[in-house]
């Protein structure tokens, strides 16, 4: 029995300090509905969401669509990069890439965050097996998920993201059978 998992990478969001609350922009709004539009022809079963503002406003539409409650999922939620903000944002994600067991201060290293990822990950397959489920979620922790079922998710592929983006992974039990970018922010014109 085939169990799809739609990740959705978050729209653009307007910037603030406050992760929790960031909320979309006028732009990521727009996205937000485009990304409705992509997956109201897929089936949906559930929408499960990181806590972040940004994701559920990404995937809310499809709930609505479906007239289903989001499910909350904390681990879903970004990585930790580091406490507080960093110098240079760019060489502090290359390095924590570069050696996975590395960690800036109160930030957590791929490995941990990746596992946080897998866990809930695993427990979605198991939960919602043979289901079409869409998670609204952050990149990086997305491709540390997606990278512990296939090495060829990593940072340069990380890199290549929209905002948003959707990737249809297939798996039959615990096994990933496919992947699928099915629409990203650069399909939009």
């Amino acid at each position: 029995m085939q169990t799809n998992i739609y990740f959705v990478r978050h729209a653009h969001s307007t910037y603030t300090p406050d992760e929790l609350r960031r909320p979309l922009s006028e732009r990521g709004l727009r996205d937000a509905q485009s990304v409705t539009d992509v997956l109201k022809s897929e089936s949906i079963d559930y929408v499960i969401s990181s806590p972040y503002k940004r994701a559920i406003q990404t995937v809310e539409g499809i709930a609505k669509l479906i007239d289903k409650e989001i499910i909350i999922e904390e681990d879903f939620k970004e990585r930790k990069l580091a406490e507080g903000s960093v110098a240079d944002f760019r060489e502090a994600i290359k390095k924590v890439w570069a050696d996975p067991d590395f960690s800036w201060k109160g930030g957590e290293s791929n490995n941990y965050a990746q596992k946080r990822g897998v866990e809930i990950t695993l427990e979605v397959l198991k939960n919602y097996e043979g289901r079409n489920i869409v998670i609204g979620t952050h990149g990086n922790i997305m491709v540390l998920i997606m990278n512990y079922f296939d090495t060829i998710f990593d940072f340069t592929f990380w890199q290549k993201l929209d905002m948003p983006d959707i990737y249809k992974l297939t798996f039959s039990g615990r096994e990933l059978i496919g992947v699928n970018r099915i629409w990203g922010a650069d399909n939009n014109g």
